[in-house]
């Protein structure tokens, strides 16, 4: 079985019928999307469609690669592209495997079953001390040879920590991939292609494209010992630019012997070589240094740049300027992927297309996948604004992001006032997550808006008092909503301290009303209550003739 042959792609075509494709006719105008039967696999097909045609396209041009958008290659132009590393794509035989440690065999590891490739499979700690209580051991138990090189590929890709010399992934455990896409979809093709860049262009971003070993791209071609020696480390210099797509953390390699006919745990198709085994080794390719994967956007630390992870709470709104334009704060310093970086160097004029970001990933804490989460985030025409509109867009959102990040504080800290006596420590996330999904619409209204009166006069306002003032209505409503109508409002009044949720409330409103969210959002000090202004100006009156 060879993966550039073998139709193993679980795809959705236009007619909204599933089919399975080899990766020859991915350029197909018919398909629309990855359709496995899990969310993490199709990010990791998505991934590997990218690294296949990065690694293996012979365009130098940028008008070429805009050619290709426009209308895509056909088959024959494919398959010539993948021919020169067919060999990399095995998946079974005696020797070198796709994804698979080259020298492994069985009594070398740890054999284990087929369904601990999977992300969030109980580990072996969890199963000895029985508590895997909402993932149960045993519900993958054979995969068909399709669903475990997806599987092998998830892994590889998201490695999480999982013990002593269990390395992570070349971006960590379980990292965020923002994708480019067309909005709205048009094909498969069209949202590959826009995440690959011209040959020189790739190769100019760092490692050794000198080098004419094949194994410092797909590092199952030969023993880990010929790029990591024992106890070493894996950097960026060691190995080609295209092995950013093809890391092996993992030393991992499928017992393909002793299969069983039967249908798959995973997608159901019947498939008389069901894979139940597999075994394992510590020790894989340790990847440190500069590593620079153009997929994913990173963060700056005393120790550099290094590639953001999930976190609880979701993906949302509350990234979109550091995930596109980039963010520096006193607290933050984010930069977007390469790929997007990119993008804005294309106007949609030139694309043909609306472009949006389809972010995704592990929510891991160390070895133990809390949740996957995926989202999609829209550009509305951005690529086309001028530099200087681009600068006003910055200053803008950052300023509607500051404040909604200050609101989403106040308001999860009047819930806790209301439900505890004394300061609690907990998981409250899903407040947080609450108050961005119900400000997300507005958020998105808004930055249409603004992004169409740049298009139209890159120097106009976009952020003038009254477009600040309607944003701390929006988000003032959202906190009272959430609050009152989902939180603290609605609980059963038994268990509630009503002086408790009161002085909560109360406090809630002076905080969204009160002197640090203007000043967060540049808005002048509310005029004071008629009552008190004319107290005062009587008290001003009086001051007056007592000093006369």
């Amino acid at each position: 079985m060879n993966l550039l042959n073998e139709k193993w792609m679980p795809v959705r075509r236009r007619n909204g019928e599933r089919d399975w494709v080899a990766p020859d006719q991915l350029a197909d105008p018919d398909i629309l999307a990855f359709d496995a039967d899990r969310a993490d696999f199709n990010g990791a097909l998505a991934q590997f469609a990218i690294g296949l045609l990065q690694t293996t396209t012979p365009v130098e041009m940028t008008g070429q690669w805009k050619q290709y958008l426009r209308s895509p290659p056909d088959r024959e132009t494919l398959q010539s592209w993948f021919a020169p590393v067919a060999g990399a794509f095995e998946f079974a035989g005696d020797g070198a495997r796709y994804m698979q440690d080259f020298s492994l065999r069985a009594g070398d590891g740890t054999e284990n079953s087929i369904g601990a490739l999977l992300i969030e499979a109980p580990g072996e700690n969890t199963q000895r001390n029985n508590s895997d209580h909402f993932i149960k051991r045993g519900q993958v138990e054979a995969l068909c040879p399709a669903c475990a090189a997806a599987a092998l590929t998830t892994l590889q890709i998201n490695a999480p920590a999982g013990g002593a010399g269990i390395r992570t992934g070349l971006r960590g455990g379980g990292p965020l991939t923002t994708l480019l896409l067309s909005q709205p979809p048009r094909s498969l093709w069209q949202n590959l292609w826009l995440n690959v860049s011209e040959r020189s262009q790739f190769l100019a971003r760092g490692g050794d494209a000198s080098t004419q070993d094949a194994f410092r791209t797909f590092p199952w071609l030969a023993d880990i010992s010929a790029i990591q020696k024992a106890g070493g480390e894996t950097a960026p210099a060691m190995v080609h630019p295209h092995h950013v797509f093809w890391a092996t953390p993992r030393r991992i390699r499928l017992d393909l012997e002793n299969v069983v006919a039967g249908c798959c745990d995973i997608c159901g198709r019947h498939s008389g070589g069901l894979i139940r085994r597999y075994v394992t080794k510590n020790l894989g390719l340790n990847y440190k240094g500069p590593w620079d994967h153009p997929l994913s956007p990173y963060y700056e630390t005393k120790q550099g740049w290094l590639p953001l992870h999930p976190q609880p709470g979701g993906l949302g709104y509350r990234h979109w300027l550091a995930w596109v334009l980039g963010q520096q704060t006193d607290k933050k310093h984010q930069r977007p992927a390469e790929i997007l970086n990119r993008a804005m160097n294309l106007t949609g004029q030139e694309l043909g297309v609306n472009l949006g970001i389809w972010a995704f990933g592990y929510d891991m804490d160390n070895m133990k996948a809390r949740c996957w989460y995926e989202s999609t985030l829209p550009l509305y025409g951005l690529a086309d604004c001028g530099k200087d509109g681009l600068e006003s867009l910055r200053d803008a959102v950052s300023t509607w992001l500051a404040a909604a990040e200050l609101v989403a504080s106040f308001l999860r800290g009047a819930i806790k006032d209301a439900w505890f006596d004394l300061d609690a420590r907990g998981d409250f996330s899903a407040v947080d997550a609450s108050f961005w999904g119900r400000t997300e619409g507005a958020f998105y209204r808004q930055l249409r808006s603004a992004i169409e009166t740049l298009l139209a006069d890159e120097t106009a306002e976009i952020n003038d008092l009254a477009t600040r003032e309607r944003w701390l209505a929006q988000l003032d409503k959202a906190a009272r909503d959430l609050f009152d109508g989902v939180f603290v409002g609605t609980g059963q009044i038994e268990r509630q301290k009503p002086a408790r949720v009161a002085a909560a409330f109360k406090q809630l409103q002076r905080n969204l009303h009160g002197p640090k969210l203007r000043k967060e959002l540049r808005l002048p000090d509310p005029e004071p209550p008629p009552a008190k202004a004319a107290a005062k100006g009587k008290s001003t009156k009086k001051a007056a003739k007592t000093a006369e």
